[in-house]
């Protein structure tokens, strides 16, 4: 194995309980707050970056679609 390898190991390992630590401290700050504002901020976000890659794919199948049926 050559050394970017074992880096790009050593980071995939660790990058989920960097994650996990994020989510919680998201948790955290807005089950403290009585301002419902940076919940639903929170909520926006989840939605957007849920549909993007959607809306990637759907726009690549057409570009596909079209080139075959041209």
């Amino acid at each position: 194995m050559n050394k970017k390898a074992v880096i790009l190991i050593i980071f995939l390992l660790v990058l989920p309980q960097v994650t996990e630590a994020q989510c919680a401290m998201c948790r955290a700050v807005l089950e403290s707050e009585e301002n419902t504002s940076a919940a639903e901020g929170i909520n926006d976000g989840i939605v957007y970056l849920m549909a993007i890659p959607y809306v990637l794919i759907a726009t690549l199948f057409y570009f596909i679609y079209k080139k075959m049926k041209a």
